[in-house]
């Protein structure tokens, strides 16, 4: 047995803990909070109380406010010139994990030359500090607060591609499930099925180990019965509570096994349909996703698809009751009609986003517990377009 456990992040968890701000010791003494471009982080107050807490300590604050949902590689090199002119010496990702992802790029940024994307294409080795990240995260999906992924899009190559080195790992992570329930429900059901496949992703994925299983295990136990619970009440703070874990726990499993190629079929749709949610994708893609790994080859993922079975509480006397939990997780959460037309894709463009996704994300592919090649995820993404 031979693994690596590495998370160097201070998580601190639970209800009200935001307030901690005004009293945890920060990295710096002048902050650059990278927000979404929408509205919310102002009209829920909550920017302005992260501000009124980092002040109680004598830390100054700027603010960008251009992330978009799929964030972008123009606003990463905006919002780090941004910090270089302002002399910030650390980087708030407040929001979710677009956010959150944004300022860990930016935190590369800042210091080091040429552009992002000569980094995330291994153009450039990083050679300068990478400045140090605090994330706050206000939705439960990414677990980008516990890993050091950030998934950015390059929009004159449609590429989305996922980049981490061990500096962009948070320094800090404020997770408090009370700046969660104003999340629409049908928010909360994408950004938690998120969670659910960084989960499942990471129980199937062939450097799996034995600290990734564990988490895999309960993050799909929790998200199985609290995420309905969530989305049916958005003011369930128990609810809210467990799926905040479970998005943590998962993002630990992102740093201790990975993400499989389901996640590069995914970048590459909303690569080329940048309005297109996350997690939507991967609910769209999961059911064809998982049943053709099953196919392909049943003996090498027939145990496992077991063990999730009976962690989202069916038998589990056969592979087949994975597929049956996961189609039942999916209308549970109100997304059994969901449709990938509905944002325009159209079936006769699998092959290029096939292709795309093997282009931009194909590493990825080697760590899937079945080989599958540029065919299979033609047909894997046609059978999702419906």
């Amino acid at each position: 047995m031979h693994f690596d456990f590495y998370i160097p992040t201070q998580i601190i968890f639970g209800r009200g803990r935001l307030k901690e701000l005004a009293d945890i010791a920060m990295p710096g003494k002048k902050a650059l909070i990278v927000i979404t471009n929408g509205h919310s982080m102002r009209n829920l107050g909550y920017l302005d109380r992260v501000v009124k807490l980092l002040e109680e300590q004598g830390v100054e604050c700027e603010v960008f406010d251009k992330v978009l949902p799929n964030p972008i590689e123009k606003h990463v090199m905006e919002a780090a010139e941004q910090a270089r002119n302002a002399n910030c010496d650390f980087i708030i990702g407040l929001g979710g994990g677009s956010a959150i992802d944004t300022a860990k790029s930016i935190a590369v940024m800042v210091k080091n030359p040429g552009t992002y994307w000569d980094y995330v294409k291994g153009r450039k080795e990083i050679t300068e500090d990478v400045l140090p990240v605090v994330a706050i995260p206000t939705t439960a999906g990414t677990g980008t607060e516990a890993d050091p992924w950030t998934v950015i899009t390059n929009t004159e190559t449609n590429e989305k591609i996922g980049f981490g080195v061990p500096e962009t790992f948070p320094l800090l992570a404020v997770v408090d499930p009370e700046l969660m329930v104003s999340v629409p429900q049908k928010l909360t059901a994408y950004q938690g099925m998120d969670a659910f496949f960084h989960a499942a992703e990471g129980y199937l994925a062939c450097i799996a180990q034995p600290i990734s299983d564990m988490l895999a295990l309960e993050a799909m136990r929790q998200l199985s019965r609290y995420l309905p619970e969530a989305v049916e009440d958005g003011s369930n703070l128990q609810a809210r509570e467990q799926v905040a874990w479970a998005s943590t726990a998962a993002g630990m499993i992102e740093s201790t096994s990975s993400c499989i190629s389901e996640h590069s079929m995914e970048h590459a749709l909303s690569a080329f349909y940048p309005d297109l949610p996350h997690g939507a994708g991967l609910v769209a893609l999961s059911v064809p996703y998982f049943s053709h790994l099953l196919k392909k080859d049943r003996a090498k993922v027939e145990m496992r698809y077991m063990e999730m079975a009976r962690a989202m509480g069916e038998t589990g006397k056969e592979p087949e009751d994975f597929i049956k939990a996961l189609k039942k997780l999916i209308a549970a959460v109100g997304l059994k009609d969901l449709r990938l037309s509905e944002w325009g894709i159209k079936a006769d463009e699998a092959e290029k986003l096939a292709a795309n996704s093997f282009e931009a994300m194909g590493a990825l592919y080697d760590l899937d517990p079945v080989k599958l090649n540029a065919g299979d995820a033609a047909e894997i993404i046609a059978g999702a377009i419906r």
